[in-house]
This record gives C-alpha cells, structure tokens and sequence, in this order.
C-alpha cells in the first residue's frame, strides 16, 4: 500500500468544503470528510485505479458529494500526493493552477 501525502492546500479545501456541508445540516461536514477519507484509503491501495486527466495528475470522484479528489503517485517512494479536492463544477483552469 502507498503512503498519503495531503498538502495544505488540499487540506484547506477539505475543510472549507466540510464547513459549508455542516452549516446545511448538522453532521454533514463530518460525513464529507469520512467520505474523503474513504476515496484516499482507495487511492493508496489502488493509486492507478484512476485516469490521468491532466499534466500527471488523476482524479478520484467521491460517491455521495459532488467532489474530486486530485493527486499524483510516485512510484519509486510508493508515495500518493493530494493536492487538491475540488467540486465538480470547477473550471479546469484552476485545477491546473494548482
């Protein structure tokens, strides 16, 4: 299994994200996170299971919320990096900024 790296950034969008879920119903954000959790349990023991969807990048879909988790693996250190989780609507554009 690859170890998970989730850079600050990523960790602010999670966040953010499980935030606004909260103040629409209670325990909501906690099931957000839960679920994010889940998807990078996933990723780590599948980490090519996923498309390259840009530069290096792959993208894992949560099941329940609208959201994709971003993250690139490196092979030699057995190593996945999430740098972002981002809602479905979002421009590519600012995927690629990340």
């Amino acid at each position: 299994m690859y170890r998970a790296v989730i850079l600050p950034l990523a960790k602010q969008d999670i966040k953010n994200a499980a935030e606004w879920y909260e103040e629409k119903q209670t325990g909501l954000g906690k099931r957000f996170i839960q679920e994010v959790r889940s998807k990078v349990s996933y990723i780590r023991s599948k980490p090519k299971a996923t498309v390259v969807l840009y530069d290096d990048t792959r993208c894992a879909v949560l099941e329940v919320f609208p959201f994709m988790v971003h993250f690139t693996v490196d092979d030699s250190l057995k190593l996945v990096v999430v740098s972002a989780v981002f809602h479905t609507s979002l421009s590519t554009d600012r995927w690629a900024k990340r």
